[in-house]
């Protein structure tokens, strides 16, 4: 299956960057990143996960292990967005594109300024 997620507060290059670490981090539940990408507000991700994991599961994962890396990696972006005690919004955006190409997904995912 594969899904893109939308999550709301920063980012930027170095959020890319680290996102694909994030990915690589919990690769133990064979999580494939296809594309990744974002703009002034939100990032993009194009996965293929296996379908026993609950997105539920994996989207938490991936805002952990990345909220822990840019905390400790770059205290400036936790200091301006770090909010009560969070770094992401709660939100976050799934959608099954089994039924269109993934070429068309990659393409979308591809057009979308990364910032900064």
């Amino acid at each position: 299956m594969f899904t893109w997620f939308l999550w709301l507060n920063i980012a930027g290059k170095y959020l890319i960057r680290t996102l694909l670490r994030s990915c690589a981090a919990i690769s133990q539940v064979y999580v494939q990143t296809l594309e990744m990408d974002g703009e002034a507000d939100h990032v993009h991700l194009l996965v293929n996960y296996p379908p026993k994991l609950a997105i539920s599961y994996l989207v938490n994962s991936l805002k952990g292990v990345s909220s822990r890396l840019l905390r400790r990696d770059r205290p400036d972006i936790a200091g301006r967005y770090y909010y009560k005690g969070v770094l992401w919004s709660p939100s976050y955006f799934a959608g099954s594109c089994g039924g269109a190409p993934i070429s068309i997904i990659r393409q979308y995912i591809e057009q979308q300024q990364t910032p900064g």
